[in-house]
């Protein structure tokens, strides 16, 4: 579902992502972990086009990840929320709706604010809403088309542990659905409980992508197998 082949950024004469290859497919969950600086945000945006990618190719379905073909595909979260200041969270979803052509919404958004905990915050406009409240938003937009791939940056920063159980729910429902899910953050133990795979970026490059069950069994005799140990021990300055 998402392919990504040989993908260079480039800031001047530095490589934020160095030459970097991998594939997901449908129904699987994957974390992307790094230390800060590592290049994750960098990929994810070159992914959805957000950055203009130096060299390398990236198609998502089969299509030039740029195409609008493409873009009907996925929902993308920043890891800063983005929301308009003068819209009610109701009319926020309502905005979306209408963006991709969903007639019968408003269901299935009010069962999102409900998950989150926005139906009492449904008038309230943008501006008024506190960081973690933008979160929720931002991830309900996202959710409302049903989209065949999501990519989620730091989604857990800024919510509260009740929507972050909830938020793990909807990736394992997703999962079942079949869809695709790249998860990039720093937070280890928000993606130990719900990813198939784990692939570990440091400074532009993947230097570990397996299944976490193969990747612990790698380390379980030198570092205790625990998933923070394996991305401690491989992200350590050598």
């Amino acid at each position: 579902m998402l392919l990504v082949q040989n993908l260079i950024k480039r800031y001047g004469k530095q490589n934020a992502v160095n030459d970097i290859s991998f594939e997901l497919q449908g129904g699987e969950v994957v974390g992307l972990l790094g230390p800060n600086g590592a290049g994750k945000s960098t990929t994810m945006k070159c992914i959805v086009g957000l950055l203009r990618k130096t060299s390398g190719e990236i198609t998502i379905g089969g299509y030039d990840h740029l195409s609008v073909e493409a873009k009907r595909l996925f929902s993308y979260i920043p890891e800063t929320p983005y929301v308009y200041d003068l819209l009610t969270v109701q009319e926020h979803l309502q905005f979306i709706a209408q963006a991709y052509g969903i007639r019968d919404w408003k269901d299935k958004g009010m069962e999102l604010l409900e998950t989150y905990d926005l139906t009492d915050k449904a008038k309230k406009l943008g501006k008024d809403l506190s960081k973690g409240m933008r979160q929720k938003v931002s991830i309900c937009c996202a959710l409302l088309p049903d989209p065949q791939v999501l990519f989620f940056d730091e989604p857990m920063i800024g919510l509260d542990p009740k929507a972050i159980r909830n938020t793990k729910r909807i990736f394992r429902e997703l999962k079942e659905a079949g869809k695709t899910i790249l998860v990039s953050t720093h937070l280890i133990d928000s993606v130990e409980t719900i990813a198939d795979r784990i692939m570990i970026l440091k400074e532009g490059n993947i230097i570990g992508n397996d299944t976490l069950e193969n990747l612990k069994k790698q380390f379980e005799q030198k570092e205790g197998g625990s998933l923070e140990d394996i991305f401690l021990e491989l992200t350590k300055d050598e």
